[in-house]
Order: C-alpha cells, then sequence, then structure tokens
C-alpha cells in the first residue's frame, strides 16, 4: 500500500499543467497576436490600425485556401494604404492541423478568432486550457447544447487568469451611445416601461446583406457562411449584438444574471425563417461555381438554397420585455447593413432609424410618449445634449416629423469598420487589468444564454 501511494504521488508531481497566462503592463510590444483560421473579414479589421501594445508580428494559422488568402491580402492592403498604413508582418502556418499547431508552438498569448463557428468553441476551450488569452468574433456558441461548455470554460478562463471576451462593435455607435445616455435622464424623459410582449419596451432589429462592399472591396463570403452547422443560425448570431445592447442601454454596468431568479429572465417566443438564393447569386457572393455537397439538404427541387439567416424572439429580464430581429437580404442598392432601435420611456421614445429616408445613416430621434407634453421635448433634448456637451461637444437637434432630431458631428460617425479599433483598445486595457469588468463578465453568459435559448424555443423546445 505504501509502494502504491508512492507512486501516485510520483505521477501527480509529473503530471504537467497548464503554462501560466502572460501577464500585462501596457508595455510597447508585449501583446502578441495569434489569428486563428480567418474565415471571417472581421479577423482583418482588428488589425486595419495599429497598437503600440502589439507586436507587429502576427502569427497566423488555418487551412491552406482562399479564405486564408483573402485575410493575409486584407492585411497586405492595410499595410499599403496612402493615409496611415500598417506595419503587421504575417508569420503564417497552412494545414489541416492548424489548431494543433497553434496551441502547441505558443507564437503568441492572445488568440484572435473570427471565422467557421463550428469549431470556435472547441478552439476557445483549448486556448483557455493552454494558458492563452482570446480575443473573439461574435458568436461563441451557436447551439443549445454547447451553453454549458461555454459556462464551464469561462469558468475555468476565471481561476487561470485568462481574459476571454467577444467583439461587441455595436457599443461604439455613436446613435447607440447617445441613446443610452439620454434613456438614463429619468428626470427628462421619464423610466424605461416594462411593455408586454405584444409591445416590448425595447425594440431592435438589423437587416443584413450578403453583397456588399467591405475595406473598399467587395466582399467574397466562404460558402460555409451560408450553412446553419457552420455558420449558425441567424437567432444566434447577429442578435448576440442586439442582445448586449439590450442589458448595456437598459442596465447600465449592471450585472445581470440569467441563473437568478429575481431578474426573471426568459424567452418567450421565437421563430426562424429562411432567405433564399439563386445560383447565380450564391456564386456572385462566394466565387465558388456550384453549390458544395455539405449545402445540399438546403437545396431545393428548383436548385434555390434556403439559407437559415432570419430569426425573431421577445424575452424579458426585470420585467421589462424586448423584441429582438435578425434579417438578411441579398443586396441593398442604396446602401449597406441597417439598424432600427426604439426605447420606450415614460415621458419620451428614443429611436435610430437607418433606412432611405436618412440616407442609410444611423440617425437618432426623440419622439414624446402618448400623452407626454410635445410641445417641451424639444427643450428638454436641448438640456440633455448640454450635459453631454464636455464629452461630445458640438451636438444640436432639429424639428422631424413626430418629434426632434439629435443632429451628430460627422466627427463622431466613425463606421463600423473604426469600431473594431475602439473594442481591441479596450480589450488591450482589460489585459492589463487582468480581467474584464464584473458585469461585463457576468453579462457575456447571459447575453449566449439568451440567444441559444431562443433557438431552442424557435426549434419548439420548452
Amino acid at each position: 500500500m505504501k509502494r502504491l501511494v508512492t507512486v501516485l504521488l510520483l505521477l501527480a508531481g509529473c503530471r504537467s499543467e497548464a503554462p501560466a497566462p502572460a501577464r500585462f503592463t501596457g508595455a510597447p510590444g508585449e501583446v502578441r497576436l495569434v489569428t486563428a483560421a480567418p474565415g471571417h473579414f472581421h479577423a482583418g479589421l482588428v488589425q486595419k490600425e495599429s497598437y503600440p501594445q502589439v507586436d507587429p508580428v502576427v502569427h497566423v494559422y488555418g487551412p491552406d485556401g482562399p479564405e486564408l488568402d483573402r485575410h493575409l491580402a486584407m492585411i497586405e492592403g492595410f499595410n499599403g494604404r496612402a493615409d496611415l498604413p500598417t506595419r503587421w508582418r504575417s508569420v503564417v502556418y497552412r494545414g489541416d492541423d492548424w489548431m494543433d499547431r497553434l496551441l502547441s508552438e505558443r507564437a503568441g498569448n492572445v488568440v484572435v478568432t473570427a471565422g467557421n463557428n463550428a469549431r470556435k468553441l472547441e478552439l476557445v476551450r483549448r486556448a483557455v486550457d493552454a494558458g492563452l488569452h482570446v480575443y473573439a468574433d461574435k458568436p461563441m456558441i451557436v447551439r443549445p447544447e454547447d451553453f454549458e461548455t461555454l459556462r464551464a470554460t469561462l469558468e475555468a478562463a476565471d481561476r487561470s487568469g485568462v481574459v476571454v471576451n467577444d467583439i461587441m462593435t455595436e457599443r461604439w455607435e455613436i446613435t447607440s451611445i447617445l441613446q443610452r445616455e439620454l434613456a438614463r435622464r429619468a428626470d427628462l424623459f421619464g423610466t424605461l416601461e416594462q411593455g408586454t410582449p405584444a409591445e416590448p419596451a425595447i425594440e431592435k432589429a438589423s437587416v443584413h446583406f450578403l453583397a456588399k462592399t467591405v475595406a473598399g472591396s467587395p466582399l467574397v463570403r466562404p460558402a460555409w457562411f451560408l450553412d446553419a452547422s457552420q455558420q449558425g443560425d441567424a437567432i444566434t448570431d447577429v442578435t448576440t449584438h442586439l442582445v448586449d445592447l439590450v442589458l448595456w442601454q437598459a442596465f447600465p454596468d449592471e450585472a445581470i444574471d440569467y441563473a437568478d431568479s429575481t431578474n426573471g429572465m426568459d424567452v418567450l417566443s421565437a421563430r426562424t425563417w429562411d432567405t433564399d438564393l439563386t445560383p447565380a447569386q450564391f456564386t456572385r457572393i462566394t466565387h465558388v461555381p456550384a453549390y458544395p455537397a455539405f449545402l445540399a439538404p438546403s437545396v431545393g427541387p428548383d436548385s434555390v438554397l434556403h439559407v437559415a439567416a432570419n430569426g425573431e424572439f421577445t424575452f424579458r429580464v426585470r420585467g421589462v420585455h424586448a423584441r429582438i430581429a435578425v434579417r438578411w437580404g441579398f443586396e441593398n442598392p442604396g446602401g449597406g447593413d441597417t439598424h432600427f432601435s426604439r426605447m420606450r420611456l415614460s415621458g419620451a421614445h428614443l429611436v435610430i432609424r437607418q433606412d432611405a429616408e436618412q440616407g442609410f445613416v444611423p440617425t437618432l430621434y426623440v419622439e414624446p410618449a402618448p400623452g407626454a407634453d410635445a410641445a417641451a421635448l424639444g427643450a428638454a433634448v436641448d438640456e440633455a445634449l448640454a450635459g453631454l456637451a464636455q464629452r461630445w461637444p458640438g451636438l444640436t437637434t432639429r424639428p422631424a416629423a413626430g418629434g426632434v432630431e439629435v443632429v451628430i458631428p460627422t466627427e463622431y460617425r466613425e463606421g463600423h469598420e473604426a469600431h473594431f479599433a475602439r473594442v481591441t483598445e479596450r480589450y488591450l486595457a482589460d489585459l492589463v487589468r487582468g480581467r474584464i469588468a464584473d458585469w461585463e463578465r457576468t453579462n457575456l453568459l447571459t447575453k449566449y444564454w439568451v440567444t441559444t435559448r431562443a433557438l431552442a424555443v424557435a426549434r419548439g423546445g420548452a
């Protein structure tokens, strides 16, 4: 027995432990990025700007093919532009064993992942186990059955000091920021209503398009982007941003734990539907001449591809009802993606519209709530903007149909691509702190509970 105990102790002593994660001070070049299988253009947008804290040498691991080539071409485009060129140097490994090589070689200390979602959670889990920090494009999970693995992975990251977060660019859109700030002025606009499932207090809808231009060039999408088993249903993809905005705007800097019964979290209804593509449209956006075999189950007898691209659901949190919707079309000839958002306060409605009438530019309106004093609304908005002038000078108003438009100076309108730099700067600061904010860590998991729960409900789950 004594000998057995001795052997067990020796084995325990020989067991290898995960390397300790890197610690950061904010020193130049201390963050070394490793880009994993960059199948989505968001991976490239992380590097649209340079950051003093980040080493310009970036190791890239992924399967050989056009997706990797397009990513590298985007980075070279940033390096070669005339205005504020970057100085990235890509060191590339091509191979189907890219994940194993990335983890074994440990060429960097922060893994950036934006691409095929089928293996994203596996990568995040293994990177955390290896002591590597993770900066992930949304969504980190797309299936309800993966939620518990994500929860366990984030808890393991907390224990080991690994910083994990996803890329929430929409918090940096100026109209969303101002909508949040105005919603906090209960003295001027009243309190957030609770609403009902039929008329929710918060509505958010995004319309996206498969054919569009990114970084000045027509976007080529991988064929797997149209496969729900690899990209995920839209109800667990873009909705990640919208649920995040609901929590961030309605409950600023508050931790909303899905498992805390006092928060009353619940998905009340959900549905999904398809976007149809012709073979010609498929080839135009993918540059692939014919449907690959993995898309065959989604192709009808008329050769039309049915893409699980649309979803809508209503959920409740702390008594507040919110409706989330995402839709995908083929192309918007007048502009790019669009966004709609309404927050119903007892004295006013804060509304963002981005349609043809607004020139496809996000525009914030303040409209009187039913029964509110419409004549006094303009003065209330002016007072609210005066309180924001130190941070955002130059905000003004003008009359609009049914209310007041907030006129925003052009210097505050960075655009979606520029928002990646703002989010990345925030993540770099979190690396120095050694953690993300407590409220953000809690809400990171909660929003994925909401999106995956919505998919389960849409599929008929209880």
